[in-house]
C-alpha cells in the first residue's frame, strides 16, 4: 500500500492495551496516528468527533471493547459502533478497515459477546469498505481473568481443553502489519506458539503467582458458558503464530513489575 495514501491512521480504542502498542509501531514508522477514545472526546458508540477525526484518514484500526459483556449491551455497543463507524468511513473515503475480534467467534455462539462480535464481523463485511478481520487467540495478559471468571466457592473449574494464547505484544504487531498491507478482504487468524491445556496452565500459572486456589478439570465447564474442545480456542493451521511463548512471557512481566 502507498504510504503517501495511508499517512493518517485512526485507532479505534487507540488508549487501550493494544491499540496503544498498536499506535506505538505505527508512529515509529513514520505515521500520522489518531488515538481515538471516549477519553479524548471520539466515541464510535454515540458518534461523537467520529467524522472529525476521520478526515483525511485513509486506514482504520478498531480494537475497541464494549465496558460490558453483558447480553444486551454488548450487542448493542458492537452493533451501533459498528454502524456507526462504517457511515464516518465512508463519509471520509477510508481504504481499509482493520479489526481485532476472537478465534472461535463463529463456534462459541452460545455466549452472548461472540454473538455480538460476529455481527460486527457481519456488520464489516457488507459495509463495501476493504477490510481485514484479524482474529486472536486469549491474550497471555488475561489468564488471571480467565481464572477468576471460573472461580465458584473458591476452587477454579475449568476444561482441559485445549487453547493457544498469544501475547499482547505479538497482537499488536500482527494488527500493525496489517494495518498498512493490502486489505484482504477476509479473515486472518492469529494465535500464540503453543497449545496448552486450559486448565493445566492455569493451575500452572496459580501456582507459579502464589494463589492456592484449586483447579478442578472439568471437560463440562465450558468457556465463559460456552461449550468448548480442542479446537474452539485454537487457530487453524494457516494461522500467523506469534513468537512469545507464555512461560517466557511470564517471566517478562514478573521482571518489569
Amino acid at each position: 500500500m502507498n504510504t503517501q495514501l495511508s499517512s493518517k491512521i485512526v485507532i479505534i480504542g487507540g488508549t487501550g492495551l493494544i491499540g496503544t502498542k498498536v499506535g506505538k509501531i505505527l508512529t515509529a514508522r513514520g505515521y500520522q496516528v489518531i488515538a481515538a477514545s471516549p477519553s479524548r472526546g471520539i466515541n464510535a458508540l454515540t458518534g461523537e468527533g467520529l467524522d472529525a477525526a476521520l478526515a483525511g484518514a485513509r486506514i482504520v484500526i478498531d480494537v475497541s471493547n464494549s465496558p460490558s459483556f453483558e447480553n444486551d449491551p454488548v450487542m448493542e455497543f458492537f452493533t451501533t459502533s459498528g454502524k456507526n463507524l462504517a457511515a464516518a468511513e465512508k463519509a471520509a473515503g477510508v481504504q481499509h478497515h482493520i479489526a481485532l475480534s476472537v478465534v472461535g467467534t463463529d463456534r462459541l455462539q452460545t455466549n452472548g459477546y461472540f454473538r455480538a462480535k460476529l455481527v460486527q464481523e457481519n456488520l464489516i463485511k457488507e459495509s463495501g469498505i476493504p477490510y481485514t478481520i484479524i482474529r486472536a487467540t486469549q491474550f497471555h495478559e488475561f489468564v488471571d481473568s480467565i481464572a477468576y471468571a471460573a472461580t465458584v466457592d473458591g476452587r477454579v473449574r475449568l476444561s482441559p481443553s485445549l487453547f493457544q494464547p498469544i501475547a499482547a505484544d505479538d497482537v499488536a504487531s500482527a494488527v500493525a502489519e496489517a494495518a498498512v498491507a493490502d486489505p484482504l478482504n477476509g479473515i486472518r487468524d492469529i494465535a500464540g506458539p503453543e497449545k496448552l491445556s486450559l486448565s493445566g496452565l492455569v493451575r500452572k500459572h496459580l501456582a507459579e503467582t502464589g494463589d492456592t486456589r484449586e483447579v478442578i478439570d472439568d471437560p463440562s465447564a465450558g468457556y465463559f458458558g460456552a461449550p468448548i474442545d480442542d479446537q474452539s480456542l485454537t487457530a487453524g493451521p494457516d494461522a500467523w503464530l506469534g513468537s512469545v511463548r507464555f512461560d517466557e512471557w511470564f517471566r517478562q512481566s514478573v521482571a518489569t513489575k
